[in-house]
């Protein structure tokens, strides 16, 4: 697609009966934000490790209500154990498996009407976002509750036409209350593009653990920003899983806004054939004594790509920042490929910053040894990437969600360790 085809489908998109002259203007003058800037190219430096042709050479339409059939995509596949599931397909909402507790609630707007998309960064793909976004999700706690099942909010992506959804998911955790929130998107064979914008704040002395899964096919990209603003006392718990899809791209923003937050960001890319996934993250200590962490590994087989640009910002009043970035790569072929780029900016003197990053292949003196113990290769090789990325998974706090994170690494390697 080119730009004029993005201008076919945002006029096609605002000609409609249901967009109402509330939130038209806004949106009009996003996407005149978003043509100004035009699509990132490699020119760019947050760009430069990313290829966006496949982009480029579909011609992609927007999804609509209409769209959200059962399709050809088993759910049942994707089931996780004791979740509150909210399905969406192609963007629009379709059903929830289960009444809600009282102290949550989980509303959809699929239409538009009367609702303008949110908008913080202004990048390109966050500016697309909010002109052609006509679906949200929102996700609500009442103040000290505690939500003990997860809620597992399952985009699926399925039909024969190739598809651009833009969905937009606000998540808003009271104080004093704590909620699990799982993503997880899934596409078919057919070529879709997912741009997705998360937005999530979390109040005073409440936690939020939040998974993401991209498990789509190799004929889909997905495009994330997540934004996510810490109140006093908070706790954020971030966890992503990356085991499909063409290309997938991360943005994610956290703003620790208020004193004593903690935010633990983590992820692990599993990828292979000409996959290609990148995470970009800048976190921002606004206020003192807060502690962050970025704790992210991939595992590259085949021709797979790879992106880490992890940047941690020190305010010059957050003393006592306590702040540790750390991204480990593991390559099982020659032909794979990880950039890696943790950074810090410190304008405080009071605080205690570490960053580290390594790439390489497996430990040979170790599948020698294990192999000398009458282990096979291939079972020796298993047992080190395993060991590698356990840790990572280990630290998911609920035992369903865990298990089928496990699930879903069991069955890459399978495929990966011929």
């Amino acid at each position: 697609m080119n730009l004029s085809d993005y201008q076919n489908e945002f006029d096609n998109l605002i000609s409609k009966q249901s967009y109402s002259a509330v939130s038209q203007p806004s949106r009009k003058d996003t996407f005149s934000k978003f043509l100004d800037s035009g699509l990132p190219t490699r020119k760019w430096e947050n760009w430069r490790h990313t290829d966006l042709s496949f982009l480029n050479k579909n011609n992609f339409r927007i999804t609509e209500p209409g769209d959200a059939s059962g399709g050809s995509i088993d759910v049942s596949n994707y089931e996780i154990a004791n979740t509150f599931t909210v399905i969406i397909i192609n963007g629009h909402y379709l059903t929830i498996n289960s009444d809600l507790p009282k102290e949550l609630t989980v509303s959809t707007n699929s239409n538009g009407e009367n609702w303008t998309p949110k908008n913080k960064k202004d990048t390109p793909f966050e500016l697309l976002n909010a002109s052609l976004s006509d679906s949200t999700i929102t996700i609500t706690t009442e103040p000290n509750a505690s939500i003990q099942k997860p809620i597992h909010i399952l985009f699926l992506c399925t039909g024969n036409d190739d598809l651009m959804i833009n969905p937009q998911v606000n998540i808003d955790i009271s104080h004093s209350s704590s909620a699990t929130i799982i993503e997880q998107y899934v596409s078919n064979t057919s070529s879709f593009f997912q741009n997705t914008s998360v937005f999530a704040s979390i109040e005073k002395n409440a936690s939020l653990n939040h998974v993401r899964i991209h498990s789509n096919s190799d004929q889909t990209a997905n495009i994330s920003g997540l934004h996510v603003t810490q109140s006093d006392d908070s706790t954020y718990n971030y966890f992503q899983l990356v085991d499909g899809g063409a290309l997938q791209r991360s943005d994610i923003y956290t703003d620790l806004k208020g004193k004593n937050a903690t935010c633990y960001l983590s992820g692990l890319a599993l990828l292979d054939k000409k996959q290609h996934s990148a995470t970009y993250i800048i976190s921002d200590h606004i206020m003192p004594n807060c502690v962050s962490s970025q704790n992210f590994k991939s595992v590259l087989n085949g021709s797979a790509s790879g992106v880490f640009n992890g940047r941690t910002i020190v305010r010059e009043d957050s003393q006592k920042t306590d702040s540790k970035q750390s991204n480990k790569n593991l390559l099982l072929s020659d032909q794979a490929l990880m950039n890696s780029n943790p950074q810090l900016e410190i304008y405080a003197d009071d605080v205690k910053c570490a960053h580290g990053s390594t790439t390489g292949a497996l430990d040979k003196e170790a599948l020698f040894y294990m192999q000398s113990r009458g282990i096979n290769k291939k079972e020796a090789t298993s047992l080190l990437i395993r060991g590698f990325v356990s840790e990572l998974i280990n630290d998911i706090k609920n035992e369903d969600v865990k298990d089928y994170l496990f699930e879903k690494f069991d069955n890459w390697l399978l495929n990966n360790n011929q």
